[in-house]
């Protein structure tokens, strides 16, 4: 079912059925999308199709209201930044300022660093599953003794950077973040359908619930209460076109537009395709600026391109179809690029022959000699690649580029890999510097050593407890008295263990005594348990 609240312009309106056709997978059975379009100021398209109830069978409208995820990024960069704008913050200041409880790391964290990404914090996403008594995100940040790395060194996307920036802005203006939200940014723009919210089991008019499909049918899937971070923005397709033509339109003022689509830049000079709560990229040779959230079933992107003054917004309330993919394909519809598709393919060439044979000589895991940071390099359908990453394209004898250069991989670094030998290759960044990077090592524990590892580990930095023991091909992991056998991780060198994307890396004293491990996931690094004492029998 699809509905519009808006009329359509002549252009629109010719492109009504193909439209509905990007649309057509969306039925009153089903889970669906809303969205909304809108040229030079001017709501052209505001339409929804699917089902925003499946039990009470209520249709999706342009009225539903979703949560937006991350897409919420962009507004509370923005509340910082009036902040700032009126010398209440400062984005040079050191952090502590605001948040004397923050644990002393060393290193100096400001505003901006929270803004774009660059902190070092680590991810409270990444630690929330292994935390005992379900902690609120804010509570778990203020734990952490560590960070992922040195403060504007890389690009990391961290959701915690943006839980402390509502603390902040809380703190600063003395109201809670909701009220300043409604009081700055959603009556201001005329958002009347847009609120931050911080209980999500509270009642909301006209709220599209959020699916996940099965085997059997469909299972309600949403955040609620810890999982949402300290609060969400529940929005409408409509109101999000209407908040990008106000940052096109300046109507923020000329400091936060501006600062809100400044790309971020690194210690080293480096720009990077991220601003304050917005990717900066050119899609096709045209300049887009963007971005998408996920929260459950919920999926939104929201993209602009100013240049031709297109926006975009697309909500949808399962994960049957990415809101990223369906957009794109609303977005062909209206934009004009200066580039084919063809010209803009995202995968590296295919290779053959000795090409093909060289590379998949040279794939496997790698871990950086200096940080011990793994790195797995894989053959995908003949084209060589890092596992998760970017394509790599030889260019010479031993040598392969980086094939694209996206923000959220190794910060964009337009990087060259060179290999020594067999086992080893130097990683030369951008600017020069090299890093070198060596294979892991065939490691095949006895009885004996895999008794070693067995035990308890704690961390005060999560509040979890951690027991291992020994498994038939590895150790068996379990967090907290969590029921079932556990996961199982695997040696892939010495002292160090894989499960999926969790790295262990054993810590021993001079005696040569395992007492301690560090826990690592693509979000956090080297999260310190401490060995308790040996587990001599599975509980």
């Amino acid at each position: 079912m699809a509905f519009s609240l808006a009329p359509f312009s002549g252009t629109a309106q010719d492109k009504t059925a193909e439209i509905d056709k990007i649309f057509n997978w969306a039925t009153k059975d089903t889970p669906g999308c809303a969205c909304a379009v809108s040229q030079n100021g001017k709501v052209v398209v505001n339409r929804a199709y699917g089902s925003a109830d499946l039990e009470r069978e209520v249709p999706l409208s342009p009225n539903s209201i979703f949560d937006i995820g991350s897409v919420r990024k962009q507004f509370i960069a923005a509340a910082t930044l009036l902040l700032v704008e009126e010398k209440r913050l400062s984005l040079a200041e050191d952090i502590h300022k605001y948040l004397p409880e923050l644990p002393d790391y060393g290193h100096k964290i400001t505003l901006d660093h929270l803004l774009t990404h660059t902190s070092g914090i680590r991810d409270w996403t990444g630690m929330l599953s292994l935390a005992n008594g379900n902690p609120d995100a804010l509570t778990l940040i203020l734990r952490q003794r560590g960070l992922n790395f040195v403060p504007g060194e890389e690009f990391s996307y961290s959701n915690s950077g943006y839980v402390l920036l509502v603390e902040i802005v809380a703190r600063t203006s003395g109201m809670p973040f909701a009220e300043f939200a409604r009081q700055r940014l959603f009556e201001p723009l005329g958002m009347k359908s847009t609120a931050y919210v911080t209980d999500m089991t509270a009642t909301v008019k006209n709220r599209a619930l959020a699916y996940e499909k099965q085997k059997d049918g469909w299972k309600l899937d949403m955040y609620l209460g810890n999982d949402r971070g300290g609060g969400a923005i529940l929005s409408t397709a409509g109101d999000l076109v209407l908040w990008n033509d106000a940052l096109t339109a300046n109507r923020l003022g000329a400091f936060v537009t501006q600062k809100l689509q400044e790309p971020a830049q690194l210690n080293n000079g480096r720009k990077l395709g991220y601003a304050r709560g917005l990717f900066l990229e050119n899609f096709r040779g045209v300049k887009e600026i963007w971005h998408s959230g996920g929260a459950a079933g919920y999926h939104a992107w929201l993209g602009r391109f100013p240049e031709q003054g297109i926006s975009v917004a697309v909500l949808c309330n399962s994960d049957a179809m990415p809101a990223t993919a369906v957009a794109e394909r609303l977005t062909d519809q209206f934009v004009t690029y200066a580039d084919s598709p063809q010209a803009m393919a995202k995968t590296p060439p295919a290779l053959s022959g000795e090409a093909l044979e060289e590379a998949k000589s040279r794939t496997g895991l790698f871990f950086n000699e200096r940080t011990g940071e793994p790195l797995r390099l894989a053959v995908d359908r003949d084209r060589f690649r890092v596992a998760g990453g970017p394509g790599l394209v030889p260019v010479a004898k031993d040598r392969y580029q980086r094939h694209g250069a996206f923000v959220q991989f190794m910060s964009q670094d337009e990087f060259e890999l060179h290999f020594l030998s067999p086992d080893q290759f130097a990683l030369k960044s951008m600017e020069g510097k090299t890093t070198l990077y060596r294979r892991a090592q065939p490691y095949a524990p006895t009885t004996a050593d895999f008794q070693a590892f067995t035990g308890r580990y704690t961390s005060k930095e999560v509040g979890a407890f951690f027991d291992l023991f020994s498994g038939k091909e590895g150790l068996m992991g379990r967090a907290n008295d969590a029921p079932g056998a556990g996961f199982q991780f695997k040696p892939v060198t010495r002292d160090t263990f894989q499960f999926a994307g969790i790295t262990l890396r054993f810590v021993r004293d001079k005696a040569g005594k395992v007492v301690a491990l560090d826990y690592s996931n693509p979000v956090v690094r080297n999260i310190r348990f401490t060995r308790q004492h040996d587990l001599t029998s599975r509980r």
